[in-house]
């Protein structure tokens, strides 16, 4: 038997290919979701029937735990694995942080139980909030998560000190603030601290890694250039990195310093915005923002140079390697303390 010739499909036939493919991958997408759905909304479900039933008894601790016991014995051997001990007290710590039926209804419609556990561990109700809303609305991933989480990611951005500015209900137009970070932490560039690495080395491998870059800093931003060139009528003065933000609706311009910060670096950014702003920016953009990512930062100069008055200048340390947790908390702490003093908290 000869084997048949196969046709080359014509252009109206690989259109009716391709809407068969989106309709077979949003079918797909759909039951994914309506499962993920049902499989955590049973969990809760379990965790509400599992506090109630703790509820009744005299001894509650003791009788909780033994009720977990006897359970998890029960359940695995009517329906097997998948009901430890430890899997029916997540359970019940997922009913008991969200108890209210809307918020669960939320949180089971768009997050997977991975990404509960996760944000359920956390200690502070805001904090729980401000990941439940940007896991949702930038689409992290689980390792995109517990990535931003062990990085204090919430805690880094500079107006966590203004918490109104990071409300969980304020999801379109956010204030500049609430955007920048200190410290960024770039581990994911795999650059050692020591040596220090040449500016031009750390702008080519954020360039590679791009992505968990854009991911760093945060909402809304998008590339740009680098080494993006803006002219005088005398001289050309090149950027290393610009970005643009489409939620504040302004252009991002980034000074890389590989050394401690100088008023020499806070006179270039300054520059750099204003020649932006005149030269680059639209009528319907706002005010360029700019931001030294410096490997150590003066106090004494920030304090007493533009950067403390002008809202559109920012300079923040950066880490090439993954800070311990006390570390972290030392220079969230330090932060505090100087914009509390530069605030006039203090007196």
């Amino acid at each position: 038997m000869k084997n048949q010739d196969i046709a080359v499909p014509s252009e109206s036939e690989i259109r009716f290919f391709a809407d068969i493919s989106q309709i077979l991958n949003e079918g797909r997408n759909k039951v994914h979701a309506a499962v993920n759905f049902t499989m955590v909304e049973t969990y809760w479900n379990i965790g509400k029937r599992i506090v109630e039933q703790e509820q009744q008894g005299k001894e509650r601790a003791n009788y909780g735990d033994l009720l977990i016991v006897n359970l998890s014995r029960y359940l695995s051997g009517t329906f097997g694995k998948g009901f430890s001990e430890a899997n029916l007290k997540n359970f019940r710590q997922f009913y008991l942080t969200w108890p209210n039926d809307e918020i669960r209804y939320t949180v089971c419609s768009e997050l997977s139980w991975s990404h509960i556990r996760l944000i359920m561990r956390l200690d502070s109700e805001k904090t729980r909030e401000y990941y439940l809303k940007e896991s949702r609305i930038q689409g992290w991933s689980v390792r995109v998560l517990e990535r931003n989480i062990r990085t204090n990611y919430f805690e880094r951005l500079l107006s966590s000190q203004e918490p109104e500015l990071l409300a969980v209900e304020q999801t379109n137009s956010p204030a500049t603030e609430s955007l920048i970070k200190d410290p960024y932490v770039l581990e994911f560039l795999d650059l050692p601290e020591n040596p220090i690495p040449k500016e031009t080395s750390l702008e080519s491998t954020i360039i590679s890694h791009l992505q968990e870059f854009l991911l760093e800093m945060g909402r809304g931003f998008s590339f740009v250039g680098r080494q993006f060139r803006i002219s005088s009528e005398t001289s050309h003065f090149y950027i290393d990195l610009v970005f643009y933000n489409y939620l504040l609706k302004c252009f991002v311009v980034i000074d890389l310093k590989t050394k401690k910060l100088t008023h020499q670096d806070i006179g270039q950014i300054d520059m750099y915005v204003r020649m932006f702003d005149s030269l680059k920016r639209g009528e319907d953009d706002n005010p360029t923002i700019g931001i030294i990512l410096c490997a150590e930062k003066d106090e004494t100069i920030v304090k007493y140079s533009v950067l403390a008055e002008n809202s559109q200048i920012f300079a923040s340390k950066y880490r090439l390697v993954l800070p311990t947790e006390e570390e972290l908390t030392a220079e969230l702490e330090r932060n505090a303390r100087y914009l509390r003093e530069v605030r006039g908290d203090d007196k």
